[in-house]
């Protein structure tokens, strides 16, 4: 039985959404021959192989209010080095960063003397450029050695931190977005922070927030790279486990919803009335209660059948599909559904890296931006439906030119 990675205690699995691809393993078309051929790789040696399965299902452990994928992908299969995600690709996310180091150097750093600003997982820097514009020393913590910052290329952890600190001092901040969530062991991270953080310095990092996912039926938020997904409830005990303390929460309306965690620690700083709110929230939701879950799960399942049941009817009736967006989401989507060129021949993407190739166990063709409009599809799959409304802004033509958006969350709808 899965048991919490934190506490040991056994899970409660409450999604199994069934085996699925990595959501980064984009294979060339002559390697998904091979693959087809050989059953294997075919010696593509560069992660896009996606002949590799694992479990995705999600349970909760009782003890420490932990919401976390059952299964690990084993680390070697893990997208480092290059991870192919990069902020600045969206307006939303460039502007939303950039708020992010102003906000922290208004509440965290200006007015200290050699501030000192530390980020994990930088992806390509939007938050430490920010800050390093207002003259703050700034320092990442990453693996893949990208960023366009000065880079640590290592995780953080007890030795890592020791070997910063030795170099630059300690920390009045760290933050992260979209990372925390994926990290194994979270006892070291914390060792980390303890070592890095001075005794004053706060932790504040960002994740998509279990409130939000079950709220929105939003299933497709879970997948390989995300093992954990938090609650006030769930970071309250995990930052107690620890020596810390959660002292402020504040709502994100990016990635479909997200939670933004500011941990001190304990005896340090007084929570912010917020912290208080929103755990009773969450206690007068039962937001993990097993009637939740459960009722989520029947949620999930209807969205299936309903998506399944419009596209396959779209395309007897003699219309055209295309998916928009090849996302990490959408590779739970369309696992899940059993989507595959049968019922959208195509998906459109912005990055390079995945033009060309064909999208994760689905083996749907990735092509370029302009093949959305070449000739436009009457539909359009928005895999991305978190960036809903900058996409619909920036693609008005294709509603001019009598085009239709299909959503899937909250439900499946068409716009």
């Amino acid at each position: 039985m899965p048991t919490c990675r934190i506490c040991g205690t056994p899970l409660r699995t409450f999604l199994d959404l069934g085996h699925h691809p990595l959501s980064s393993a984009f294979p060339a078309p002559d390697e998904a021959r091979d693959e087809a051929r050989d059953g294997a790789c075919g010696g593509a040696g560069d992660g896009a192989c996606d002949a590799f399965r694992y479990r995705l299902a999600v349970g909760h452990c009782g003890r420490c209010a932990l919401v976390q994928l059952t299964d690990d992908v084993p680390h070697e299969r893990r997208p480092y080095p290059g991870y192919p995600y990069h902020s600045s690709g969206s307006a939303t996310m460039r502007a939303h960063f950039r708020a992010t180091g102003r906000r922290l150097l208004r509440t965290e750093l200006c007015g200290k003397d050699d501030a000192f600003a530390v980020e994990i997982g930088c992806t390509d820097g939007v938050v430490l450029r920010t800050v390093g514009e207002a003259g703050i020393r700034h320092l990442a913590f990453e693996p893949s050695g990208y960023g366009g910052v000065r880079v640590h290329r290592a995780f953080l952890t007890a030795d890592s931190a020791r070997e910063v600190v030795a170099a630059e001092g300690r920390a009045q901040v760290v933050y992260a977005a979209n990372t925390v969530c994926d990290i194994a062991d979270l006892p070291e991270l914390f060792a980390g922070l303890d070592g890095l953080l001075a005794a004053d310095g706060v932790f504040v990092f960002e994740d998509p927030y279990f409130g939000e996912i079950i709220g929105r039926t939003a299933f497709d938020q879970f997948y390989d790279e995300h093992r954990y997904y938090f609650t006030a409830a769930s970071v309250r005990a995990l930052a107690e486990r620890f020596g810390f303390r959660l002292v402020g929460v504040e709502r994100l309306p990016v990635h479909g919803g997200q939670l933004r965690y500011t941990l001190a620690r304990a005896g340090r700083r007084t929570p912010a009335p917020a912290v208080a709110e929103l755990l009773a929230e969450e206690e007068a939701r039962g937001l993990t209660a097993p009637a939740a879950l459960a009722a989520f799960a029947d949620r999930v399942d209807r969205v299936r059948t309903d998506l399944v049941t419009l596209l396959e009817g779209l395309r007897a009736a003699g219309r055209t599909v295309a998916g928009y967006a090849a996302t990490a989401k959408s590779c739970t989507v369309t696992t899940y559904c059993g989507l595959g060129p049968h019922l959208v021949p195509y998906v459109c993407d912005s990055t390079p890296a995945k033009q060309g190739r064909l999208t994760p166990g689905a083996r749907i063709p990735v092509r370029p931006p302009a093949a959305f409009a070449a000739p436009y599809p009457d539909y359009a799959l928005l895999f991305a439906w978190n960036h809903a409304a900058e996409i619909m802004s920036r693609e008005q033509a294709f509603r001019a030119a009598g085009g239709r958006w299909i959503l899937y969350v909250p439900e499946v709808h068409v716009v």
